[in-house]
């Protein structure tokens, strides 16, 4: 890396311009093309410099303000088929899978997202129709915390 790459990573790490041409403003910024802008963070992105690019909405601040965590107790040879199925949803924007403890039998995880907890019960119970998995839990978040990446 060199002191261009640093100065590029400083100019994205707290999100890039919400404009049509993004790239074209930050290239102005670093005195370089659009084009320079892109190959560097394609080659840093291919390298492992850059582990993820992508967009964050802030769903709190257009009032999506029910937020559950959902957990499921998923037969473990179904896991893969279950969780295609959960991600599936508009409403559910995270998926994966977790191991069991043995005092925490759920190894299927979703983050749904809605306006009201009694719309996030609605696709929980959505969902548990769609899998034909009952035994799940929700959680709810309570507080949201700042989300932040790696910072130069």
């Amino acid at each position: 890396m060199d002191d261009i790459d640093i100065k590029l990573l400083k100019c994205i790490q707290d999100g890039i311009p919400i404009i049509a041409e993004p790239f074209h403003e930050i290239a102005n910024k670093l005195q370089i093309s659009e084009d320079e802008v892109l190959r560097r963070l394609d080659i840093m992105k291919k390298s492992g410099v850059i582990r993820r690019f992508g967009a964050s909405i802030g769903h709190r601040a257009i009032g999506i303000t029910a937020n559950a965590m959902c957990t499921w107790n998923v037969p473990d040879e179904k896991v893969e088929e279950v969780g295609t199925i959960m991600a599936g949803f508009p409403e559910v924007t995270h998926c994966y899978e977790r191991p069991r403890y043995s005092d925490w039998k759920y190894n299927l995880f979703t983050m749904i997202h809605a306006y009201t907890r009694e719309e996030c019960e609605k696709i929980a119970n959505d969902v548990s129709i769609a899998t034909g998995i009952k035994d799940y839990s929700i959680l709810f978040s309570e507080k949201e915390f700042k989300k932040t990446g790696v910072r130069l």
